[in-house]
């Protein structure tokens, strides 16, 4: 079986909380936005990068989704914009669940250079777009990856990298259910939290 390819088109930005909420709203109304002003501080070309990548990642949403997204507390908007972009880019899905989910289950919250260079090497084997990555974008691809995590709030800081626990309202679990269960991994729900969840759906 061939792993899903992985797309590293996100170094070229972060979470973009902001953006992903205004534009969901000129979704939401049918509309389009001014990407040149609203989102590009008036370069055409940074604004057209930049809708471009959150259009591509509310792509990912549900209605019901995307209602929460726009209409949700700070912290449900970042619960959405953090399940969006691990839909999209499976490298942070893979890295959310497979190191920051696991360490957290047994009270290990420190996430160390070891810990990304060993999950670096694991997946390389499987996905050989790793290995032709240069330098550079290998250490933008780490750079970022940190950054979402800490806007997303999965993480204290880029520097110290302390996981942080996630308090998941019942509409995000019930949005999220609404695709697949599993998903509720990237904010490192145990399995046994897993079945309570969707015991209460």
């Amino acid at each position: 079986m061939n792993p899903e390819k992985y797309d590293f088109a996100y170094t070229s930005s972060s979470l973009r909380l902001k953006e992903m909420v205004h534009v969901g709203k000129h979704i939401m109304k049918g509309s389009e936005p001014d990407y040149v002003n609203e989102l590009g501080a008036g370069k055409s070309a940074t604004g057209k990068r930049i809708y471009r990548e959150v259009k591509k990642r509310l792509g990912f949403l549900s209605e019901q989704q995307l209602n929460l997204l726009v209409k949700g507390s700070l912290e449900i908007q970042k619960h959405i914009a953090f399940y969006a972009v691990c839909k999209t880019y499976l490298f942070i899905r893979d890295f959310t669940v497979e190191v920051l989910r696991e360490k957290y289950l047994i009270f290990d919250y420190e996430i160390s250079e070891g810990d990304y260079i060993s999950f670096l090497r694991r997946k390389q084997e499987l996905h050989h777009e790793i290995g032709e990555l240069s330098e550079s974008s290998s250490k933008k691809i780490k750079q970022v990856t940190f950054r979402i995590l800490e806007q997303a709030g999965l993480i204290n800081n880029t520097k110290e990298r302390i996981i942080q626990p996630q308090l998941l309202q019942q509409e995000v679990v019930n949005a999220i259910s609404s695709d697949d269960k599993k998903w509720l991994k990237i904010f490192l729900v145990s399995d046994l939290d897993l079945k309570n969840y969707t015991n209460q759906l």
